[in-house]
């Protein structure tokens, strides 16, 4: 077997540390009473409204002006007479009842009643410091999930996770959760750090949290699992990393981290990829620290996210790799800023593995694990495997300049509140089912009749319910039954659990969706044979009905990064023109010929 030298994801690890006694004594007298949580407004209150009238203005006054309005406006509280501040619930039109409210001249302001909620604060001293957290959305995203009960592998130097030996464990992962991992240089099941590398990533992972100590972790509820690959120089050979992933991926982990990269393809550690996702796990790598437009393996290989690093500023750092394999971008420091623009962890002192340091590190490496704590969030806000992970993932990313999809910043910065607000109740994935089944009755609906084939005679036949599934939520269920399967075999299986519009996927791989897939091509081509053979009519008026559900539902939740499109706004009409094609084609197989009289 041809063993290649993996190396660390990260940029330079000969940084400035702060002994971690020191950092928490410097800090001790700020973080004596932390700031109390701050208020943030959530969303609107569904059909309600508040209204401020101009202090004075009495109850009977607006008694009398609220029937022309259409709504019954009471005092917020007994309190509220002097300045007259009112709210109104089960208000049907709140933006019409709005505008009329406003154009009164006794009113000052009239707006949506918002819900508001106590965003999280850590009480963890340097958590001030901690720029990359903030940039993310951790505060709100906290709120909604912090990854309770999800395992995430760390295949690294290893993690500072116990006292064993001359090992210690630091003191900011004490009480985070662990499994038992590996340590594949060693051989053993001691995965201890002996360079610091692995535990700084872990801590971004999941470092304790709001315990008064040091810094704050991304999904802090997570279970680490710690797996080491990387010897304590950070190198590792291909066959080591590629049994880790497997060894992951079937002893339970949910995500797996890899901050490293190097070397050229390798068929054995692709495989494994594979092998994992398969198996419902997503995995997350570093795009590579060489500054050029090459995505480095393992993020190259298909079924992993591959990660670029964005400095304090938003803007790719200049070390960062990048290219048309990359997915997404997340906080990895610029230290051309000094440490502040580092990314600030618990670690150990990689000339004293007993000695434990906070220290500002830069590199994809550090950026990755920001991506790999927030697909933890989600798979504990209820995501389903690695599909409905990364879509959430690339649907909540801030979008760089209005694109939709770009080779430095694939679909976007890592926003982590955006990502689990888009996974909403996990409904999702049967959305476009919904909307394909909206769609039929409106084509039925239109048809006359004599033309009608009716709404139960065309559900109930296989020939036509079975395309409409296919196109809208697809066979998922397969890959659980064929986990682990290789070769072609593993190929249809992962198509045939996709919807067909998402087969692109499989296709041409990750980055841009094709919008010849996301269009109404695939039921045109299919009807022309339809034209005269009656027989296949109703197999693509179900095939034209699911695209239709499923464009549309992509045009309402948000379009994906169709390429070729020079500006994000052009998918929504693209999606929106071949949804109505769709329809055309699926009303014209559905309509019977009419029996004359």
């Amino acid at each position: 077997m041809r063993m290649v030298r993996w190396t660390l994801g990260g940029a330079a690890l000969a940084l400035a540390v702060t002994a971690g006694p020191a950092c928490k004594s410097a800090e001790s007298e700020a973080a004596a009473s932390p700031p109390p949580a701050s208020l943030e407004a959530v969303d609107a209150v569904p059909h309600a409204i508040v209204v401020d009238f101009k202090d004075g203005t009495t109850q009977a006054q607006f008694d009398a002006w609220e029937a022309d309005w259409g709504v019954d406006l009471e005092l917020n509280s007994v309190e509220s007479a002097d300045e007259a501040l009112t709210v109104a619930v089960g208000v049907d039109d709140v933006e019409g009842v709005l505008a009329k409210i406003r154009q009164h001249p006794s009113v000052e302001s009239a707006e949506p009643l918002m819900e508001v909620r106590a965003s999280f604060t850590p009480n963890d001293p340097s958590y001030t410091r901690q720029w990359n957290l903030r940039m993310i959305d951790m505060p709100k995203a906290w709120e909604r999930g912090r990854g309770k009960g999800v395992v995430v592998a760390v295949l690294d130097t290893g993690i500072a996770y116990e006292d064993h030996e001359d090992f210690k464990q630091v003191p900011d992962l004490q009480g985070v959760k662990f499994v038992p991992g590996y340590d594949f240089v060693n051989d053993d099941e001691h995965a201890n750090d002996d360079h610091g590398h692995g535990t700084h990533v872990a801590g971004t992972i999941a470092q304790a949290t709001n315990n008064g100590e040091g810094v704050a972790g991304v999904a802090f509820e997570a279970t680490l699992m710690p797996v080491k690959v990387l010897n304590h120089f950070g190198g590792g050979n291909t066959a080591d990393i590629a049994d880790a992933i497997r060894f992951a991926a079937d002893k339970g982990a949910n995500v797996i981290n890899m901050s490293l990269g190097g070397g050229g393809y390798s068929q054995v550690m692709a495989s494994a990829v594979e092998y994992a996702r398969k198996k419902g796990v997503t995995v997350v790598a570093a795009a590579g620290n060489g500054g050029r437009a090459q995505v480095e393996f393992p993020a190259a290989y298909p079924g992993a996210v591959a990660v670029s690093a964005v400095g304090p500023d938003g803007s790719l750092a200049p070390y960062s790799s990048y290219g048309k394999e990359l997915d997404i971008a997340a906080p990895g420091g610029d230290k051309r800023r000094g440490d502040e623009g580092g990314i600030l962890q618990n670690t150990i002192d990689p000339r004293d593995p007993s000695r434990a340091v906070y220290a500002s590190y830069q590199g994809t490496s550090m950026a990755t694990p920001h991506v790999a704590a927030v697909a933890a969030m989600l798979y504990g806000a209820g995501a389903k495997g690695p599909d409905e992970v990364e879509k959430a993932l690339y649907a909540g990313a801030a979008k760089v300049a209005d694109q939709a999809w770009t080779e430095q910043y694939g679909h976007g910065l890592l926003n982590a509140e955006a990502s689990l607000a888009s996974l909403g109740g996990g409904t999702s994935r049967w959305s476009p089912l919904y909307w394909a089944l909206g769609l039929l009755a409106f084509v039925l609906l239109t048809l006359r009749g004599r033309e009608r084939p009716g709404y139960l005679n065309a559900l109930l036949r296989p020939a036509f319910l079975v395309p409409l599934v296919l196109s809208t939520v697809g066979v998922y269920f397969v890959r659980v039954w064929f986990a682990g399967t290789e070769g072609v075999a593993g190929q249809v299986t992962q198509m045939i659990s996709l919807p067909i519009p998402d087969w692109e996927r499989i296709i041409f791989g990750r980055g841009a969706v094709n919008p010849l897939f996301y269009s109404a091509l695939i039921p045109i081509i299919v009807s022309l044979p339809a034209i005269g053979w009656k027989g296949l009519r109703p197999a693509v008026g179900g095939l034209a009905l699911g695209f239709a559900g499923f464009l549309a539902y992509s045009a309402w939740a948000g379009a994906p990064a169709l390429s070729w499109m020079p500006f994000a706004f052009l998918a929504k009409p693209w999606l929106g023109i071949n949804t109505v094609i769709c329809l055309v084609v699926a009303r014209a197989m559905l309509k019977k010929d009419e029996v004359a009289p």
